[in-house]
């Protein structure tokens, strides 16, 4: 079974999902991590995970409709 959740990625993320937000299709118990596990994100190149407007650990699972935010490391000085 799959839900259907939107996402939106930033910066350089977005070379990970063509059009760097939108709907998504995944498995029912998919996580974040999964999520991006799914995406072919490297690993350590998200430093924040927001659903909802929350941020949440990688372990989080997604339901149905929920809004994911991933966000790159950031450096700068």
């Amino acid at each position: 079974m799959t839900i259907e959740i939107n996402i939106d990625l930033f910066t350089t993320l977005t070379r990970y999902y063509p059009k760097g937000s939108g709907s998504l299709k995944v498995e029912k118990g998919t996580t974040a991590a999964g999520l991006i596990r799914k995406l072919g994100i490297p690993d350590g190149s998200v430093s924040l995970i927001f659903i909802n407007g929350k941020r949440v650990l990688p372990d989080r699972k997604l339901a149905e409709n929920d809004q994911v935010g991933l966000f790159p490391l950031v450096a700068g000085g």
